[in-house]
């Protein structure tokens, strides 16, 4: 038995089967092992991977030596000889055959070794061959992820996803039906592949450091989302434990159920409006019957994300209209793709950012290519004629970036006009606060904005300088951070003085301690994903604001966010302990 911790994501606990998921991108290949039994489809998963790499190789070198004469194509001869070289296929092999390890890693074992003595050797000669061994190691291991990735389409029920790092765009295409949970070495609470998770009610645990090299396909494997647990190979005492916990974390999921029908209202009376935050239209049923009230957060990029093509104008309308069709008259909060940082821009960027984070992402992205941007324009307005819709530009750090969008809203809306088209003339037009800079003109802004919806999860990570997508720095992303409990003041009190709405849609306000605090600053429009609910609703309906307010009023005087975190947490679990109960577990 081998247990790691990470960070816990996504709630729940399974029990299922590993399958290790490698990435063609990255160059580190976990050490995974094979059974006997596996030794000859590895052996031609091997033969299959060089067989493709000649191929490709030979007709490099065919179109090399027509653009550029026969010296300057045969670097491609070398590649090709060197995998009928016995000095790397042998040992290869050897690693397949006899230490049972998988083709990937066997590849990139060998010929990283050899890249490595190429390296080391006094004669420049050998020194040059290095990229050229790396090129080789690459393209092999590409053909054999390749593999694996099409091996995903026929996986048995209850597989736990095992590998390194993971896309949004990945996880979003599991196949639910057999996938339970995921595990990856790297990520953090905010990513957006942990977000995906969560919206799936995946259980789901990032940030534990070499679990890929310590898994292999088929291990038994414990995913403890809530406490950020994963067991592989779990011996029988820990999993009788994890079994015991069925009965009561079943019951809590009965009690939680019984409470979507009621109304989100404080103990002395307050009305909270609870939304949900989705990526996909399918997603909304479950909001509904979680017991929310709309959707406060439609994250539109997950159109390109989940698509092999650029998103057609007329599949941004049916993904709004069928939105709105299932939300009945409810409202829709639409935000414009926020494509850039750790989504899309840099995989199909030339030259990716040195920063993406701080580089051309969100409504910066939108006004630079503004020939997309006015496309989901026409589709969110044209969609608008069918139900109560707003709209919210992401990321906003400038007056002037917020009034360009507002510009081509209105270009996209005379076009319409000319055209004869449908829409909402009074559709509203908001923002998210994302930045401290945002934040601190939140009066500037509400002059212009018709409301304003607080994201969290980037607010923090740029007030409090935390790559919120770095397990390694995850212990300083906190939101009750004293800085970041007063920009969020000055934001509420911004949205009350020039009277336009001011809620929150991010995923920090699903966590019992974190959404006391926003209540208690004023704050009664709270989105989350679909599973965060239920729980946050009986929260809600255990506290007063009076209370709130006071947890509010003193964590924002602390020096430090340590006390502040303790403090909140203390507090909202002493008032409110059954908010913190409660696991489902599934085994296969």
């Amino acid at each position: 038995m081998e247990m790691f911790k990470g960070i816990g994501v996504s709630g729940g606990v399974v029990i299922g089967r590993v399958f290790v998921l490698e990435d063609a991108s990255d160059r580190h290949v976990p050490k995974r092992a094979i059974g006997p039994d596996q030794v000859p489809a590895e052996l031609e998963r091997f033969a299959f991977a060089r067989k493709k790499s000649i191929e490709e190789l030979n007709k490099l070198h065919r179109a090399a030596e027509a653009e550029m004469g026969s010296e300057a194509a045969k670097i491609f001869l070398f590649h090709v000889g060197a995998l009928s070289d016995k000095a790397i296929l042998d040992p290869v092999r050897t690693l397949i055959e006899q230490d049972w390890l998988s083709a990937e890693y066997a590849v990139q074992h060998v010929i990283g070794q050899l890249a490595e003595r190429f390296g080391q050797h006094p004669d420049s000669t050998f020194q040059t061959k290095v990229s050229d061994l790396q090129d080789l190691s690459d393209r092999l291991v590409g053909h054999l992820v390749g593999q694996r990735r099409t091996a995903l389409l026929d996986l048995p029920e209850g597989t736990v996803i095992v590998s390194r790092d993971l896309t949004p765009s990945q996880a979003a295409a599991f196949n639910r039906d057999k996938v339970i949970a995921f595990v990856t070495d790297m990520g953090g609470r905010t990513s957006h592949t942990a977000i995906v998770a969560r919206a799936l009610n995946l259980p789901s645990v990032v940030g534990a450091s070499h679990v890929a090299d310590a898994a292999s396909d088929g291990m038994q494997i414990v995913v403890d989302g809530d406490r950020g647990v994963v067991v592989l190979c779990p011996d029988a005492a820990t999993l009788d434990r994890y079994r015991g916990e069925r009965e009561r974390a079943q019951a809590y999921a009965l009690s939680l159920q019984d409470l979507a029908d009621l109304p989100a209202v404080t103990a002395d009376g307050v009305e909270i409006h609870l939304h949900g935050n989705i990526e996909f239209p399918t997603e909304v049923p479950g909001v509904l019957a979680s017991g929310g009230t709309g959707v406060g957060l439609y994250r539109t990029e997950f159109l390109y994300l989940t698509s092999s093509h650029t998103p057609m104008e007329h599949e941004h309308y049916e993904a709004y209209r069928t939105c709105l069709e299932l939300l009945q008259g409810r409202p829709l909060t639409i935000r414009t793709v926020d494509l850039g940082a750790d989504k899309y821009t840099q995989a199909q960027a030339a030259v990716p950012e040195r920063n993406p984070f701080l580089g051309l992402r969100s409504i910066r992205y939108c006004l630079q290519n503004t020939a997309m941007f006015k496309t989901q324009l026409r589709a969110i307005l044209r969609a608008s004629a069918h139900g109560p819709l707003r709209v919210m530009f992401p990321l906003v750090t400038t007056i002037n970036e917020f009034r360009q969008g507002k510009y081509l809203v209105r270009d996209a809306m005379e076009d319409l006009a000319d055209e004869g088209v449908a829409f909402d003339r009074d559709i509203p037009l908001g923002m998210m606060i994302e930045v401290p800079s945002a934040a601190l003109m939140a009066s500037t802004f509400a002059r212009e904005a018709d409301f304003f919806s607080i994201g969290t999860n980037d607010l923090v990570q740029y007030t409090l300088a935390v790559d919120r997508t770095n397990e390694r720095v995850a212990s300083l992303y906190n939101p009750a951070h004293p800085a970041v409990l007063r920009l969020l003041r000055d934001v509420v009190r911004a949205g009350r003085r020039y009277e336009i709405p001011v809620s929150c849609c991010g995923e920090a306000a699903a966590e019992p301690e974190f959404a006391a605090l926003l209540i208690g600053l004023g704050l009664r429009t709270l989105s989350v994903s679909a599973p965060g609910i239920p729980a946050l609703k009986r929260l809600i309906r255990s506290l007063t604001t009076t209370k709130c307010e006071r947890i509010a009023k003193k964590a924002i005087g602390f020096d430090s966010e340590q006390e502040a975190a303790a403090y909140v947490r203390d507090r909202t679990r002493k008032l409110v302990p059954e908010a913190f109960g409660g696991r489902a577990v599934d085994e296969f």
